[in-house]
């Protein structure tokens, strides 16, 4: 379930009585705000930042000639940088521990009537953490932690006070960091929610799909028990004919119905044309014009190629191409290869556009491979190893079930 950030914002109707119930509905909507989803533990950017705001810290303590308390202000700096490895799983725990510890030593130098606060410039690093806070934390995190960040900026800004503009400018720098946070939580979840709606639009099209071949199915064996119903008493061999069929067209509608496990369906108009398959990709390939030309290659077995397994591979052949004469330039030809065994079908696109084209990856793409891992294959999408752009995927014709 992708987080929602930031809430949608309240209609008040006015001020005066109004505003206070809609900054306590505000305020309780913030609080019940999930945390950002797939955050990540620790990546490798991680080490190296710890390793750089280490060695920074140890440098400036070591060269810079007006510390006070040395020792402390690289052992604060020091021993604080570990905490930046938990700021996206733990943002709450490491916001408070961090500006907790940095409250501790201003009021200590403040209580030791020391001339300057105790700190590095290296603590610089302490923006890092506001920006997980507000990027990764959910609601009640984010207000809790933005308290404790309030009231250590509160007292270093009393401790170390020299003028309106400077305070100013170091509450527009944090503000800066919480802001940017936000934002980019924002896109990322508003970029997850689209995906989310293009998975479920190809899930709703691939039921579509499948409705008239398990109704065909049903069809087949209602009107196969009825016939056999009747000439039972008089001929026991053709009942023995319909079980048969019957059970062949169960066994076929249980491995269509087995492959739409999970797709969901928002509506009930399901289209009622027949659902296209391998046999029309040529067609396809001719109704495009022939700029650049489509070559089109079916071999092995696909006669049998179930309903389901072939809607699909035309789904995404029919997308690779589109994709392939939007976006190959100078391309003068594209191939279009589907080989079909006993277990699988294999399908590949390829054409000879200019190499290192950017082409990046839209909603199409998303589709075709969540097409494909619905039906328990994959899709591979990339730049060919000379030129162009290749298309590779392999469907099962029986999807296994565990």
């Amino acid at each position: 379930m992708v987080g929602r950030w930031p809430f949608r914002p309240i209609r008040a109707r006015g001020t005066g009585p109004y505003a206070g119930p809609v900054i306590m509905q505000v305020a309780r909507r913030l609080w019940a705000e999930p945390r950002a989803p797939h955050a990540p533990v620790r990546v490798w950017r991680d080490w190296a930042l710890l390793v750089l705001v280490v060695a920074g810290a140890v440098t400036e303590g070591v060269l810079r000639a007006d510390v006070p308390w040395r020792p402390v202000a690289i052992v604060l700096a020091v021993g604080l940088a570990p905490a930046l490895m938990w700021r996206r799983t733990h943002p709450l725990a490491v916001t408070t521990v961090v500006f907790g510890t940095l409250v501790v030593s201003d009021l200590a130098s403040i209580v030791g009537g020391t001339a300057e606060s105790i700190g590095l410039g290296t603590m610089g690093y302490v923006l890092v953490i506001v920006y997980a806070l507000y990027r990764w934390g959910a609601g009640r995190e984010v207000l809790l932690g933005s308290a404790v960040a309030a009231v250590a900026f509160g007292i270093g800004t009393v401790r170390d006070y020299t003028n309106l503009g400077e305070a100013v400018f170091g509450f527009v720098v944090v503000a800066f960091a919480a802001a940017l946070g936000s934002t980019v939580r924002l896109v990322r979840t508003s970029r997850l929610r689209e995906l989310d709606q293009v998975r479920l639009r190809e899930r709703e099209q691939l039921a579509r799909e499948l409705h008239d071949t398990v109704a065909h199915h049903v069809s087949a064996m209602v009107v196969r028990a009825q016939a056999g119903r009747v000439v039972a008493a008089t001929r026991p061999e053709a009942a023995t004919e319909a079980l048969a069929v019957i059970e062949a067209e169960g066994a076929r509608t249980l491995t269509e119905m087995r492959a739409m496990v999970g797709a969901l369906r928002g509506s009930d108009d399901a289209e009622l044309a027949p659902a296209r398959g391998i046999a029309d990709i040529e067609p396809l390939a001719r109704s495009l014009g022939g700029d650049p030309p489509v070559a089109v290659q079916l071999t092995g077995a696909l006669d049998d190629v179930g309903p389901a397994v072939g809607a699909a591979v035309f789904r995404i052949v029919q997308e690779s191409l589109t994709n392939a004469l939007r976006h190959a330039r100078h391309a003068t030809r594209i191939d279009v290869r589907v080989v079909g065994d006993d277990r699988q079908v294999r399908f590949t696109v390829t054409d000879d556009g200019d190499p290192g084209a950017s082409r990046v990856p839209g909603y199409g793409v998303v589709g075709m491979t969540e097409r494909a891992a619905l039906l328990g294959g994959t899709v591979s999408i990339g730049p060919g190893p000379d030129r162009g752009w290749v298309v590779d995927g392999i469907l099962p014709r029986v999807r296994a079930t565990a």
